[in-house]
């Protein structure tokens, strides 16, 4: 009998142990003031990441320390006619350690002060060095230290599927980041009405305030600068609807050649008003070739006019649309075929004005070529 007390002794007080051991208890009075208490199991590893985890934690590691916020202030009219400060928000990303930022310019559009706040809550004056209207962007420069500049990648290869990150500033929410994909890559007309060529629509989710962040592949390389979102119209503020775009990183680059090297954006182009030319057409109108693009007009003085290119001089009717027959049809640039007007500004974007490229077209059924001494680009021009 002894021997059986003492061993259901050892066993509460083992029992007792391993209790207090492998399970914290966490005790809450019930609301109302009751005497009834919840016990909670918590546990004790810290929390495994898995692997599409780990890609978004490491990109938004990466890249935030280079995204910043920016506070644009004009000057507007109360309903008495006085003055009053009115502020904007967007987003940007440094360039380099000299402190040069690229963001949108409908981000700066018409601002008498602009304030940047870098990711580790620093705020500094900004000034604009350069804007381009067209392509709606805005480079600025801030007297900052220890700054991060992004890292660049390229927008050629991009491809519908890619998994791609947003961060920015929307809505005032600093430091969010948003993941998606790219739905599709399209010309789109930019804020100010001019065509963006070869920009990246995406599902991941783009706000106010999110223009000028960057647009960012699964290495935390920039591909593009957000820029633009399609809204519900029966909405009263605008918000993403799944649908948002950005302008292509490699347009940016030749955006900022062209700062850096005449001060102003001098865009290149041939100098023309082109239509681009699939199989049924050229099957209709007879031409050599079932892809190109067939040169409607060439600008008086332009780049192509210069070289020799003929435009059309035959009156035709594409559906309800005006065109023009009997001029020259490009079918390459430089030895890459040319299919469309993207691959046109593609180019262009690879090139500077004053530079020479060889142009491949054909006059009638004769192949040809011409040496074309790009021009400076005006709207509706290629």
């Amino acid at each position: 009998m002894k021997f059986r007390s003492v061993f259901l002794v050892l066993l509460i007080v083992f029992a007792f142990w391993y209790f207090t051991t492998h399970y914290t208890v966490r005790r809450a009075a019930l609301p109302g003031g009751g005497s009834s208490q919840i016990t909670l199991t918590e546990a004790h590893a810290a929390p495994e990441y898995d692997v599409e985890e780990l890609s978004n934690i490491s990109v938004y590691r990466k890249a935030m320390p280079s995204v910043v916020n920016i506070t644009s202030t004009t000057v507007g009219l109360d309903f008495f006619y006085g003055f009053v400060p009115q502020q904007g928000q967007g987003s940007g990303f440094i360039l380099d350690r000299q402190g040069h930022i690229l963001t949108n310019y409908h981000v700066i559009a018409d601002a008498q002060n602009i304030e940047v706040q870098t990711w580790d809550k620093r705020r500094y004056k900004a000034r604009i060095i350069g804007r381009d209207r067209s392509h709606d962007l805005a480079l600025l420069q801030i007297d900052g230290q220890n700054l991060t500049p992004a890292v660049l990648a390229s927008s050629r290869s991009l491809v519908v599927g890619q998994k791609v990150y947003a961060i920015g500033n929307p809505f005032g929410l600093s430091g969010t980041m948003t993941t998606g994909i790219i739905s599709a890559i399209r010309s789109i007309h930019g804020p100010e009405g001019a065509p963006i060529e070869n920009a990246i629509q995406t599902d991941a989710a783009i706000n106010p305030g999110n223009s000028g962040g960057p647009l960012l592949n699964s290495h935390g390389e920039v591909i593009g600068i957000n820029s633009l979102i399609a809204t519900n119209p029966n909405q009263q503020v605008d918000q993403s609807a799944g649908i948002g775009f950005a302008i292509p990183i490699d347009t940016a680059k030749a955006v900022l050649g062209d700062f850096q090297k005449y001060g102003r954006v001098r865009r290149p182009s041939l100098g023309i008003v082109s239509l681009p030319i699939g199989p049924d057409l050229a099957e209709q109108i007879g031409l050599p070739a079932n892809y190109g693009v067939l040169i409607q007009q060439t600008v008086q003085g332009g780049a192509a006019a210069r070289a020799g290119l003929h435009g059309g001089n035959k009156v035709a009717y594409l559906g309800n649309m005006q065109i023009y027959l009997g001029g020259d049809l490009i079918v390459g640039i430089d030895g890459q075929n040319v299919t469309s007007t993207q691959d046109i500004s593609e180019i262009m974007d690879r090139h500077q004005a004053g530079d020479t490229v060889t142009v491949t077209f054909f006059r009638g059924q004769r192949k040809m070529t011409a040496q074309v001494t790009l021009g400076e680009a005006h709207d509706q021009q290629v």
